[in-house]
């Protein structure tokens, strides 16, 4: 079935929407550029998972959001967000397609490490946004909604760590959708120049539950020689958001990129994780939980592909669908040739909670290369009803009994984690879920 595509955002939109931002002129015309491609290129085709009647077109490009004079004054499902120990420092807010509130603190500005808004990295740091934008991660011409996630961007933040320069406290960015039907086009940049690291988290909130609209997610992280980025995230957008995510990695020699991704999203959702190893010693960690619930449906790859030599990729995700929700894991280990001693380990479970709920568990290995390692484990299943019986025979509610079981079952990632305050934001929403 074919995918509805004519937009109401034509090529004078497309150049008056860059005009009104200043954005340099090689901006204007990649935008332009991808907008005729959208009309050529095919969709995405996740495994076994029909998006023909998704709804990818139908949306509100732009809006603004008011500034917040104080964090005090946020929502509280935002609040429960923000990191306790680093509360107002080091934090962008971005509400609709407006900076909020927007704080980085001296020490991190004297060392020379950027943290703002996409719009104003276009301006005031244009060649060096210029250098990565969907060029070594994501391509425009891949499939249409890279192509059109390029014509559209609407908002997104860029990261940039200098040489020699580890930061020991996170920078975190939460996303708040407040427009029912207001789409993202979010893109966000983030680098680690040789030998420094960083911690970056980010949180995508939405109330839409009723009204329709689209997120358009492509994030790109660069590693460069010896440099170590943690990534995390809790994608919690509402039923009425179509979820696109394309987050991809890419590691050189002796970097690592962990990914610590909580995914729970309440509508339909593609989300695919991409670490590609160039370096040799380069090394990725994917964790990923999902809770799905309702009718949505969902489909969930973690890559991670091994060009370096001594490369070390690693795929954990666990998932818990209830009611008539399904969602297909897919982790896919691939070891190039040439890519000698390396090793690729995956694991990805699910379990459903009930008769109508639907998993699945795709463990892929692809290997070019002799001298090599490589394992994996995957498993689907339904919940032991001699678990629940025991649980419920000790005054425990079925609903109680539930919870615990979800709990215990998403535990083995959740645990493992490496950013602690992703840890409490996901305890949070897998227990809104629950609930």
């Amino acid at each position: 079935m074919t995918v509805e595509t004519k937009l109401p955002y034509d090529k004078d939109y497309i150049n008056q929407f860059s005009q009104d931002r200043s954005e340099p002129e090689w901006m204007q015309v990649l935008r332009l550029k991808a907008l005729e491609l959208a009309d050529t290129l095919e969709m995405p085709k996740p495994d076994k998972t029909k998006i023909g009647k998704w709804n990818f077109s139908h949306f509100k490009h732009s809006a603004q959001g008011e500034k917040i004079s104080s964090l005090d004054n946020l929502p509280v499902e935002i609040q429960d967000f923000l990191d306790k120990e680093n509360k107002s420092e080091n934090l962008l807010i971005q509400r609709n397609h407006s900076v909020a509130y927007a704080s980085l603190s001296n020490e991190l500005k004297d060392k020379g490490v950027i943290f703002t808004d996409i719009f104003t990295a276009l301006n005031e740091h244009e060649d060096l946004v210029k250098r990565y934008y969907m060029k070594d991660a994501v391509s425009v011409d891949e499939h249409r909604l890279t192509a059109l996630h390029a014509a559209l961007m609407n908002g997104g933040v860029f990261v940039y760590v200098p040489k020699n320069v580890q930061l020991e406290v996170p920078l975190q960015v939460i996303f708040w959708q407040e427009d029912p039907e207001l789409a993202m086009f979010n893109h966000v940049l983030v680098v680690a120049d040789d030998n420094s690291s960083l911690t970056y988290v980010e949180n995508y909130i939405s109330n839409n539950n009723e009204k329709q609209t689209v997120a358009n997610i492509v994030t790109e992280v660069v590693a460069h020689n010896n440099a170590k980025i943690s990534f995390g995230a809790v994608d919690n957008f509402a039923e009425g958001t179509t979820t696109y995510i394309n987050r991809r990695g890419v590691a050189y020699r002796d970097a690592s990129i962990d990914w610590a991704l909580g995914q729970m999203n309440d509508g339909n959702t593609v989300s695919e994780n991409v670490t590609h190893l160039v370096g040799d010693n380069s090394n990725s960690n994917a964790k990923a939980v999902s809770v799905g619930r309702g009718k949505q449906t969902q489909n969930f790859t973690a890559k991670i592909v091994h060009f370096g030599k001594q490369s070390e990729g690693y795929i954990l995700q666990h998932g818990v669908m209830k009611d008539s929700a399904s969602t297909i894991f897919n982790g896919i280990g691939k070891i190039e040739h040439g890519a000698s001693k390396s090793n690729a380990e995956q694991e990805s479970r699910v379990l459903m909670l009930s008769e109508k709920a639907r998993g699945d568990a795709n463990p892929i290995l692809l290997i070019d290369e002799d001298d090599v390692t490589a394992g994996h484990a995957a498993s689907v299943g339904r919940v032991d009803p001699l678990q629940l019986y025991y649980l419920m025979s000790r005054g425990i509610t079925q609903k109680e009994a539930e919870r615990l079981i979800i709990h215990g079952f998403l535990a083995p990632v959740v645990s493992q984690l490496p950013i602690e305050s992703v840890k409490e934001q996901l305890t949070q929403v897998i227990e809104r879920k629950v609930y």
